[in-house]
């Protein structure tokens, strides 16, 4: 850390809330600091520092102290040691929140200055980050050298390189006393981003321009017809012909890949919160309307069948996949993994969860079935009468509710043989998924008792969850990134954050837009729309030069990890839009089309020209009958790099380009073509 400091002196009511600001020396070098005051309650630091020379140091940093005890704290990323920052890697809409219940002051580093700056992809390259010492009441933002530890966290490297020239760094400072920026500390910084970034990319046609009923051909195409023969498995189960796609395909199962082909997991189908074949057939059933072509609401059908055919156990719960033995094969000399086919099929449910269990062994979690039930109803409701699929869910219900708790609660994961609670997230906000699916339910049935249930379990979430952030779902500990688990239940001290998994914020939003819907009370709308903000605390509002797809719109995951464009942004849009429609916003319906676009810009065809290009440069065998694949995100280890960049080798339908197709197809047809244009 350098050891000369410059005080950065502020004016007017920023006395009120910076206790104080200091600013590093380079290299002995005196920094050219400029503070102007674009609007009320804003201030905007340029910072010059003309260097003569190359310059080595470790770290270079701007330090805010606020001039008040803070009781809440909010960062884009965590760093739980002052050996951690929080890189520009995790610079989707940056931010470093404070307040104490009556002042908020936020720091939001300049966009336009990092864009300049490089992309920072060698060793030794100052990259931006920011850190956030909630023990020393610091908020940083500065410079440094950084690598990958973790899954994902980022830590310093000394001896970062500055080199001759002019260093350029900047940031505003946002300060506020309104009651409104209190009760929902991002509104204001989401709208400053969305204003001064997101809409002139959005106005451009970012992330992917054109009509995008294109991309949904070719998803299809990809999954029934070239790469059909590893993706479409169809069987018989109970004396019915059932299908759907594969969990999971990899670049071996290509048609022009070289050599064998080696399966990455279990071949399975999954109906999960994740992995949803039956979302995908809702997808597949609006696709067969829309073109009027029988064979994709045949296959839709068959994947409902499969659905309906999971066995019920314990009353009306199920199991959520169905997979299949494996074995390893020699083949030209190569170690192969293949499934033994579905006539060794067996039940079970995700192998994401506390427990370390296979898919065979694993408990049956209350989110996955939720969800898949809820599913059935909005078939039922929304694409073709069946009251199997009421009855199916109704049964579930009916078994879910002897499971709510003593606070409003449903549990995380129930014993596959005893049905009772696992004792892990038995109190998390995964309970909000079951919410709606109580109250369509409800709506359906015409049974309060189902409202009321949900009713209790929305205020428990409200009360207990959505104030201190405690985002923990499956996802937040129990997939790629593990780090963090003995923080589970309680924050990281040095954040004052827990770790956090948007997943959670966004069933919850959902939720409470149902509740309001089916009340009309005015505290459902606002809490949900602090959800929904917070949410999009996680959406690129702009296109960081050392990203190299598309961003706009698209989403990361959590605060410990590295995704960007994840394939949960078409789910997500759906309901950004629905709450544009109900509070007049034009910015959400905007952040809803862009989240739905990027939802696309990570497939390999020819409409993403730069994207294709560099598919090709990863897996130079891929060719036009490989239009149509899509990695689930970008970017996912923390680092991206101009050339050769790590694509990802993996599709998975249910959570890449077919439920992207599945997302345009429901917005399309909710919202309409003006929203959506497309052709049939």
């Amino acid at each position: 850390m350098s050891a000369i400091r410059e005080i950065v002196r502020l004016d007017g009511v920023f006395k009120e809330y910076v206790g104080s600001l200091t600013c590093d020396w380079l290299g002995g070098v005196r920094p050219s600091i400029e503070v102007t005051y674009p609007r009320d309650g804003v201030a905007k630091v340029d910072i010059r520092i003309p260097l003569d020379r190359d310059v080595r140091q470790d770290d270079w940093r701007i330090e805010v102290r606020p001039a008040f005890a803070p009781t809440f704290r909010w960062a884009p990323h965590l760093a739980p040691t002052d050996g951690h920052v929080i890189d520009q890697h995790a610079f989707r809409a940056p931010a470093l929140i404070v307040h104490d219940g009556r002042r908020k002051l936020a720091v939001v580093p300049d966009l336009d200055a990092l864009a300049k700056a490089g992309d920072g992809a060698e060793a030794d390259s100052p990259r931006w980050y920011m850190d956030l010492d909630a023990p020393a009441n610091v908020l940083t933002a500065g410079l440094c050298a950084t690598s990958v530890k973790e899954h994902v966290l980022f830590v310093r490297e000394p001896g970062a390189l500055f080199v001759k020239g002019q260093v350029e760094f900047g940031f505003y400072l946002f300060a506020t006393e309104e009651p409104e920026a209190i009760d929902n500390p991002w509104r204001d910084l989401l709208a400053f981003f969305w204003e001064r970034w997101g809409l002139p990319l959005y106005a451009q046609g970012q992330p992917v321009g054109g009509e995008l009923e294109p991309y949904v051909r070719r998803a299809y195409q990809w999954a029934f017809k070239e790469w059909g023969a590893a993706v479409w498995q169809e069987f018989e189960l109970a004396g019915k012909e059932v299908g759907a796609p594969a969990f999971i395909v990899n670049v071996t199962q290509s048609p022009n890949y070289p050599g064998p082909y080696s399966e990455r997991e279990v071949l399975s189908v999954w109906n999960q919160a994740w992995f949803s074949s039956l979302r995908s057939a809702h997808g597949l059933f609006r696709y067969g309307k829309l073109t009027g072509e029988a064979v994709w609401i045949e296959r839709a059908n068959k994947i409902k069948e499969l659905a309906l055919s999971a066995p019920r156990c314990g009353g009306g719960f199920f199991p959520a996949v169905v997979a299949t033995e494996m074995e390893e094969v020699e083949i030209d000399g190569r170690r192969c993994r293949r499934s033994k086919g579905w006539s060794t099929l067996y039940w079970g449910n995700s192998d994401r969860n506390p427990f370390g269990l296979g898919i065979r062994e694993a408990p049956l979690h209350i989110l996955d079935m939720s969800w898949t039930a809820l599913l059935m109803l909005r078939w039922h409701a929304e694409l073709e009468s069946d009251e199997r699929l009421v009855d199916y869910a109704r049964t579930y219900a009916d078994s879910l509710l002897g499971l709510q708790d003593e606070r409003g609660y449903f549990p995380g994961w129930i014993d596959a043989e005893s049905f009772q609670p696992c004792g892990v997230l038995d109190q998390s906000p995964e309970t909000s998924l079951s919410v709606t699916l109580l109250l369509e339910l409800s709506a359906l049935t015409g049974e309060q008792r189902y409202a009321e249930a949900a009713y209790r379990a929305m205020d428990a979430v409200c009360e207990e969850i959505v104030p201190e952030g405690r985002w923990e779902d499956f996802e937040t500990y129990w997939s790629c990134c593990r780090w963090g688990r003995e923080w589970l239940g309680r924050p990281i001290e040095r954040n004052g954050m827990y770790k956090q998994c948007n997943f959670s914020m966004y069933w919850t939003a959902e939720a409470l837009l149902a509740c309001y819907r089916s009340t009309g009370r005015e505290a459902y709308l606002r809490i949900g729309r602090r959800c929904l903000d917070e949410l999009l605390m996680t959406q690129a509002a702009w296109q960081p030069p050392y990203i190299h797809v598309p961003t706009l719109g698209g989403f990361g995951v959590m605060n410990a990890d590295g995704e960007w464009n994840d394939a949960r942004q078409s789910l997500f849009a759906d309901l950004i839009v629905a709450y544009g429609m109900e509070l007049g916003v034009d910015e959400y319906k905007e952040r809803g089309v862009a989240a739905m676009r990027a939802s696309f810009a990570l497939m390999y065809c020819p409409e993403n020209a730069e994207v294709k290009r560099r598919w090709e440069e990863a897996w130079p065998f891929l060719n036009e009958r490989d239009y149509g694949f899509m990695m689930e995100n970008y970017g996912h280890g923390g680092r991206t790099s101009p050339v050769r960049d790590p694509m990802g080798e993996f599709t998975i339908f249910d959570w890449g380009n077919g439920a992207a197709a599945e997302g345009y197809l429901r917005m399309r047809e909710r919202f309409g073509e003006a929203l959506l244009p497309g052709k049939s």
